[in-house]
């Protein structure tokens, strides 16, 4: 993972941009360097994890032509995209192939032919023109906003736009920006049809394009870890993962597990699961001080004010510190994406087939606000890189399209056609069937007690009222909440916006009326806690 911030113009016209562009060192601190020409600036922070020996794959890349480059991101099908033009390539990036394919292609192709996780800003001479595009899931972020003299301005975070931006919005996944307008090449929550496969069809099917998700993420020049909840879906990758060094001799894999050190629900089937696919498994134990003390700069990382996306980076961001300051590892594989796609346990109670795709679609939109920040912001605190298998394209694509009739919790067991996809010797039995637990529950239920305890602490009835009426957008409605919006307005004040809402169970289905985004408060969570 990476960082960039690009100007339309040169840097030299600004007080601060070294300053507001060091904000970002976290993501790349391996190389930096800015680049400023008469119609623009480009700075990137880079993080090696492809072609990382020599200077080659440093970024900005650039054309005897003229046209510049920042990526962030990994294109898997980077040897593919090279045999589709006549280029002399100088280094083994995978973001090298950019720039030239674009001169063949154009922009809108470029982004289509990109098979990973991406975001990225590019300068055609000729034209005189930026141009951008974004992954279809928004695994990797990407902002962009409008000085006061009408100059554009793009950037990973938006911590480093604040000061030089009157407005700043996300860029929309899926989109690319042709140096006019904003224009989607893809939108993963649109299905024209649904497969007429049968049920066996599908498991095989999700089955194959799930392993090929998670090995073509296993390429890295540098060291790979794996995030190993117990959760059936960090399990899977992690299974796949295993079986792929098995048969490559690659021996076994690293895995990391956190947990409280009284109550985490997780970490013995982590264990379990280690011991199952033999990987190197490290445990991380956690305190009520380690959390309290992370949450300011979670909320500064994450630069959202959602309940339960904060909860749930808590255990991800100090996991990740820990992977850092005691391992040599760069890159990590995680789960998200699965329940956006396959049903949370909310969607149990989705009252028609219909309602339960048209939910899956919206949260596969809405996602890089939510889970797929929290991944990358996590993780690439610490200098360290996400990648997300369930996020690929082909398997989203092919899982989006299985009649939800199928997809509907109709057995007692949510996600059943992935549990039933990998039946055999991926995972333990108990495994493979146990009811879900939320990441941040099953870190420890006395995680978020210990959060809410703190926020109680912090105002009283009277001050929630009064503090949390003064947010129109988006408003706190518990003292854990208006603990997270005051925080966030102290960094990113008046940003509410750029995220659309707290992330929540549809309220209009039975059940699903509650007051907290936890699982917990579901009456179907059941044995998830056990």
């Amino acid at each position: 993972m990476c960082g960039f911030m690009v100007y339309t113009g040169k840097k030299e016209e600004l007080n601060g941009f070294d300053a507001e562009f060091a904000k970002i060192a976290h993501r790349g601190p391996d190389h930096s360097q800015i680049v400023s020409w008469d119609e623009g600036t480009m700075a990137f922070h880079r993080l090696s994890v492809m072609g990382v020996e020599g200077e080659a794959g440093n970024q900005p890349f650039s054309l005897s032509t003229g046209d510049k480059l920042v990526c962030n991101g990994e294109i898997y099908n980077y040897r593919t995209l090279k045999t589709l033009v006549d280029f002399d390539f100088q280094s083994e990036s995978d973001c090298e192939v950019l720039l030239p394919l674009y001169k063949k292609v154009g922009i809108k192709e470029l982004a289509l032919k990109c098979d990973g996780e991406f975001a990225f800003v590019l300068w055609d001479e000729a034209e005189s023109s930026f141009k951008a595009a974004r992954d279809p899931m928004g695994i990797r972020p990407l902002f962009y906003g409008t000085t006061k003299e009408g100059k554009l301005f793009f950037s990973s975070e938006v911590k480093s736009l604040q000061k030089f931006c009157l407005d700043i919005k996300a860029f929309p996944p899926g989109h690319y920006f042709d140096g006019k307008d904003i224009l989607p090449f893809i939108d993963l929550g649109v299905v024209e049809s649904y497969h007429e496969h049968s049920i066996n069809e599908v498991y095989k099917n999700v089955h194959d394009k799930l392993f090929k998700a998670v090995e073509k993420r296993l390429h890295s020049h540098s060291k790979m870890g794996y995030l190993l909840s117990g959760g059936l879906d960090s399990s899977l990758v992690c299974s796949i993962a295993q079986k792929v060094a098995d048969r490559d001799g690659s021996g076994p894999i690293k895995t990391f597990a956190i947990g409280m050190e009284h109550d985490a629900i997780d970490l013995k089937y982590a264990k379990q699961v280690a011991e199952h696919i033999g990987s190197n498994h490290t445990e991380v134990i956690i305190t009520k001080d380690d959390v309290i003390g992370a949450i300011r700069d979670v909320v500064w990382h994450l630069e959202t004010y959602d309940i339960t996306t904060i909860r749930a980076s808590v255990g991800m961001y100090l996991i990740c510190k820990y992977i850092q300051k005691h391992t040599d590892v760069k890159v990590l594989l995680t789960g998200e994406v699965s329940d956006e796609i396959f049903g949370y346990k909310y969607t149990d109670y989705a009252p028609s087939p219909e309602e339960f795709q048209k939910e899956a679609a919206k949260r596969v939109r809405e996602l890089y606000m939510y889970d797929v920040l929290r991944a990358d912001r996590c993780i690439n605190a610490s200098s360290l890189e996400a990648r997300v298998p369930f996020s690929d394209t082909e398997f989203v694509q092919y899982v989006m399209s299985i009649d939800p009739q199928m997809k509907m919790n109709t057995t007692g067991k949510g996600k059943y056609i992935l549990r039933k996809a990998f039946e055999g010797d991926y995972l333990p039995h108990s495994i493979l069937w146990r009811e879900k637990a939320a990441f941040s529950d099953a870190v420890g239920h006395s995680l978020v007690d210990f959060i809410k305890e703190y926020a109680e602490s912090l105002y009283t009835e009277k001050e929630l009222t009064e503090r949390a009426g003064k947010y129109e957008h988006a408003t706190p409605f518990t003292k854990e909440s208006l603990m997270y919006r005051d925080l966030f307005e102290e960094f990113f004040p008046k940003r509410s916006y750029l995220v659309v809402d707290f992330w929540m169970p549809n309220k209009e289905w039975d059940n699903c009326d509650v007051k907290d985004p936890s699982a917990r408060v579901l009456p179907n969570y059941g044995d998830s806690a056990a």
